[in-house]
């Protein structure tokens, strides 16, 4: 009867008119908070820390706790429900978090389960007034292809810091498998202590590529976060050049997504 009870709690999905409007209340909070990290929050901390570094590391603190209350609010209101799989995994010096990217909010998860973790953001938030005061504040970096980016993500690691990437620079397409670019595991190779893939699950889908925030799937969706182990660059690396070692470890991480993906869970 338990049993019964747990699925049947599972299963319940809150009205859709109840979730399309606290969807829409969701992302204008989202926008909310980016105003108050860029009008309060920032020159709070400016004001109250010099040094650039614990500057630095309250900014992040700051963005991942507002990202925490940002993803139970959205819990609690019936938006959607998530799971994170062996979240004692993230947040670890010099460590390289990989992740595909089926929705629009993955990176909040990330970040709001992730403690002062760096990560590679999309470039035209970068002209975004409210966000790139933050952002630089926060130390994060454009995924503008660029060397220095390239340069940056590596001294990030080295430094040893948490870095967030999404090696397919978008949103995957609905139904097909992650595509990665090479460029991530150069960048493991050159400065990563480790690899911890996130293989990341949406059911129904929603917020996928180019889909509207109100075009809210029938139920509600289930996030869910599944925290891989360890992968170490460097075994790639043994015998090998560094294009080599570079072409078989996104092989290998090819072939380690499309592996998880199409388990049964």
């Amino acid at each position: 009867m338990a049993m019964a009870s747990n699925s049947m709690k599972e299963a319940y999905s809150p009205p859709y008119l109840w979730r399309l409007l606290f969807t829409g209340l969701s992302f204008f909070l989202f926008g909310l908070g980016g105003v108050f990290l860029t009008l309060v929050g920032y020159p709070l901390v400016n004001l109250l820390c010099r040094d650039p570094l614990k500057k630095r590391e309250l900014v992040r603190s700051l963005i991942h706790n507002i990202f925490r209350l940002f993803v139970e609010f959205m819990r609690f209101t019936g938006v959607l429900t998530y799971s994170v799989k062996h979240r004692e995994r993230l947040g670890r010096p010099g460590q390289m978090v990989i992740a595909n990217h089926p929705s629009l909010i993955d990176v909040v998860v990330l970040i709001a389960f992730t403690r002062n973790a760096n990560c590679v953001v999309k470039e035209s938030l970068w002209h975004n007034t409210f966000m790139r005061g933050t952002l630089r504040a926060a130390g994060y970096i454009s995924n503008n292809a660029s060397m220095e980016m390239f340069d940056d993500t590596v001294t990030a690691l080295k430094e040893g810091q948490t870095l967030i990437i999404f090696p397919e620079g978008t949103r995957t397409i609905p139904g097909e498998m992650p595509k990665f670019h090479r460029g991530a595991a150069a960048i493991a190779l050159r400065g990563a202590k480790m690899i911890t893939p996130v293989v990341i699950r949406v059911r129904p889908t929603t917020l996928t590529k180019a889909e509207p925030w109100y075009n809210i799937p029938q139920r509600r969706p289930n996030f869910s976060f599944t925290v891989g182990e360890d992968i170490n660059p460097q075994d790639f690396a043994v015998n090998n050049s560094t294009p080599i070692a570079s072409r078989k470890l996104d092989a290998y991480l090819h072939s380690y997504y499309a592996q998880e993906l199409t388990k049964n869970e």
